[in-house]
């Protein structure tokens, strides 16, 4: 068959090969890749949610800081 692939996957265990091939060998790899996918994504949202997080919490800290940076520049006592 001119023009076709054949998946062949081989797995060694213990000093033993299996050859995996035909349509098992297409659902391993798509099971595979769906892993690796899902994988990549889950990373992406948890990237996502700490940048959102530390973002946040600085938007609301760094004002906070100076504000009781001012206010007590302000009401400091001159003995």
């Amino acid at each position: 068959m001119a023009g076709t692939t054949r998946r062949v996957i081989v797995v060694t265990r213990n000093g033993q090969q299996t050859v995996i091939t035909g349509w098992r060998a297409w659902l391993l790899g798509l099971a595979a890749l769906l892993v690796a996918w899902i994988v990549l994504a889950l990373s992406a949202v948890v990237l996502v949610g700490v940048a959102t997080s530390v973002g946040l919490a600085l938007l609301l800290l760094i004002p906070a800081i100076a504000i009781v940076a001012l206010v007590g520049s302000l009401m400091r006592r001159e003995i």
